[in-house]
């Protein structure tokens, strides 16, 4: 998809009359010139008119993505619309070029008594096919642009003054040409009545037209440079042309007053990856999903961020760049600059359009990374020189081999090597961060309840594993010690899976640990053994170490009744067949294990669209924690490894055609 203009045209409708007053490019290069004028191999040969349109293409008005085939005075009637149509988007088609604008309905003052009105039209020529974000892009700039000159007009009668230049040098270059009009008519009128009607007097005569043709196409020519030389505004709009097509970012002034500044992302952003066009609804959606966990990653060098932001927004950006370091979240660098969390977000989204910046999570030894399978390392690509020219003696191909398959910095670096030496590795995975060749995988976790091995007989209300628990003289359940121990080295599962979309439930699981375990009751002390009265020859002391361990027996029973009913509560929350996959997991017998279970379950971190770093930052817990429960229950809860949507949606657009 093309997102250059083709043309950029302004014209003025008022009392005086319709008028082009200017439109860049106005050169053709030589090329089309060449191409598009018709040529007979001989005298003799026919000029094929193109009756047939079954055989033949419609006609294009786009040729060496300029616009071409349209005349001037045709395209002055064309944008010269009433005043009921301005202030409002205006679109028309023709051909293959599409035309935007934003009319605009300018009134100035003449004197004391006299007010004119006049009809600004700033129209940018566009391929037909551009998308529809495109065209919104640019009927936006025609929009600024008109109330640019409407606020000029106003303090100085700009737009007046540039109007009596431009409309002096066309009436000079028409003067001119009216003066030398007879003697060429007579020219051209012997040439042609000097052919006859034979073969070579038709060639003579096309000849003439096409030569009458360029003759005043020179003239346009002649007529524009000097409207370019004389006038600042036609130097504005050659500098939008020019910005627009090479980097998409406009910092323009006019009249050395006005600011003009403008993003056209779906250009901009193929500075840092050439061929994919990111529309700005996708960097919306990017930016809906900031998180304070979530960093920055510088892509320019800070001098080159205050050229894209107002005035009103360069003391809090200097504040955030001097805290700036891609090792710090969003939140640590809104804290350190004193600003609240919402600004950095402004700003941060700001420099993303801009294609200044991009979204990461913040570089630390676990994370971890993979090759991108759209990295440009093809043999045509000059990364590996730039590379090379930033860290000497390193090659990209040697460096960029270790992310072959998903791998961390952590796994790349070992407590015996120096400190400089891990700087550079993370300098240099920066780099390829930002050049795109890299991206971050991230663990999610999914809930898969097994239900294999259940039996359909097997009682709602049975809580841990089948294998080591009893019953006791009591009726109640008794569980041994076969759930595994914090520091459990059984391997994680990783296999694959899919992605289920869904978003964080609002109602989180409060309940904390201790107000699911409730303190035992206390037992009295006033039972006595029931073989006291045949031991009377026991003493005091030995009958205290009865009660003793009477007492603790029944303290014991009574923890054990009470710790199954939290068990069996904590197990309530999950549906029936789940549940019965979850009791018989050694780890279910462990009520601080379950309970962080069903904490995280409730509060919808299970359904495989949360990583790890969301769950711990937003739950307070550390990485460890996490793993560890993962493991316990790994029969249920599987992980899997994956982008981090919010982030790759940013550079995983189609590319353009």
């Amino acid at each position: 998809m093309e997102v250059n203009p083709l043309s950029i045209i302004l014209v003025k409708s008022d009392s005086k009359g319709d008028r082009l007053l200017f439109r860049y490019p106005y050169t053709l290069p030589q090329q089309l010139q060449t191409a598009v004028t018709p040529s007979r191999k001989t005298p003799y040969s026919l000029i094929n008119t193109g009756d047939d349109i079954l055989q033949h293409a419609p006609p294009s008005n786009i040729c060496f993505d300029q616009l071409y085939g349209i005349s001037d005075k045709d395209l002055a009637t064309l944008f010269a619309v009433k005043a009921e149509l301005c202030n409002q988007k205006f679109e028309l088609k023709v051909n293959d070029v599409r035309f935007v604008s934003h009319p605009t309905l300018l009134r100035s003052d003449q004197g004391s008594d006299q007010k004119t009105s006049i009809q600004i039209n700033v129209v940018f020529a566009l391929h037909a096919q551009a998308s529809h974000s495109v065209v919104k892009c640019y009927y936006e700039l025609s929009k600024r642009i008109g109330i640019a000159l409407i606020y000029e007009e106003r303090r100085d009668s700009y737009f007046s003054r540039e109007i009596k230049t431009m409309v002096a040098i066309m009436d000079e270059n028409s003067a001119l040409q009216e003066q030398e009009q007879p003697t060429g008519a007579t020219g051209t009128g012997g040439t042609v009545g000097s052919g006859g009607g034979t073969g070579p007097a038709g060639t003579s005569a096309q000849s003439v037209v096409t030569s009458a043709a360029a003759a005043a196409a020179g003239i346009a020519v002649s007529v524009f440079d000097a409207i370019l030389k004389n006038t600042t505004l036609a130097q504005f709009i050659k500098t939008i042309y020019h910005d627009l097509c090479t980097t998409g970012l406009l910092n323009v002034t006019m009249n050395q007053t006005v600011t003009l500044s403008f993003c056209l992302p779906q250009k901009a952003h193929q500075f840092h990856k050439k061929g994919v066009v990111v529309e700005p609804e996708t960097i919306d959606r990017c930016l809906d999903s900031l998180k304070p966990y979530h960093g920055m990653l510088l892509l320019v060098d800070p001098s080159e961020l205050f050229d894209c932001v107002p005035p009103s927004g360069a003391n809090m950006l200097l504040q955030l760049i001097e805290v700036y370091n891609p090792l710090k979240s969003l939140q640590n660098m809104a804290s350190d600059a004193e600003l609240l969390i919402d600004y950095v977000y402004q700003i941060v989204g700001h420099l993303v359009y801009w294609a200044k910046a991009t979204i990461i999570y913040p570089l630390c030894e676990t994370n971890v990374y993979v090759i991108a399978p759209d990295a440009q390392l093809n043999i045509h690509s000059n990364l590996p020189d730039k590379f090379a020219t930033k860290f000497p003696g390193m090659s990209l191909f040697e460096v960029i081999s270790d992310f072959s398959l998903p791998t961390s910095i952590g796994h790349l670096t070992t407590p015996l090597q120096h400190p400089a030496r891990q700087g550079r590795l993370a300098q240099m995975v920066l780099w390829m961060l930002q050049h795109h060749l890299l991206m971050q995988l991230h663990t999610y976790v999914q809930f898969v309840a097994n239900l294999d091995g259940i039996d359909e007989d097997e009682q709602d209300g049975a809580v841990g594993g089948s294998s080591d628990r009893v019953l006791s003289s009591d009726g109640h359940l008794l569980y041994g010690s076969s759930a595994p121990s914090a520091s459990s080295s059984q391997p994680l599962a990783v296999p694959l899976t899919g992605n289920r979309k869904h978003s964080l439930s609002d109602d989180r699981y409060s309940d904390s640990l201790s107000a699911l375990l409730t303190t035992a009751a206390s037992v009295t002390s006033n039972t006595r053994p029931s073989s006291a009265s045949h031991r009377s020859n026991i003493s005091h002391s030995s009958v205290g170490g009865l009660q003793t361990a009477s007492s603790t027996d029944n303290d014991e029973s009574i923890a054990s009744i009470d710790e199954d009913d939290k068990l069996k509560r904590l197990l309530a929350a999950f549906p029936n067949p789940d549940r019965k996959a979850v009791a018989r997991i050694p780890a279910a017998s462990n009520p601080e294990d379950l309970a962080l279970m069903v904490r995280l379950w409730k509060a919808g971190y299970f359904k495989g669209e949360h990583h790890l770093e969301e769950i711990m930052y937003f739950e307070n817990l550390r990485r460890s924690q996490l793993l560890q429960l993962v493991d316990k229950f790994r029969d249920v809860l599987i992980i899997y490894e994956t982008e981090d949507p919010a982030i790759a949606s940013l550079y995983s657009e189609q590319p353009s055609s």
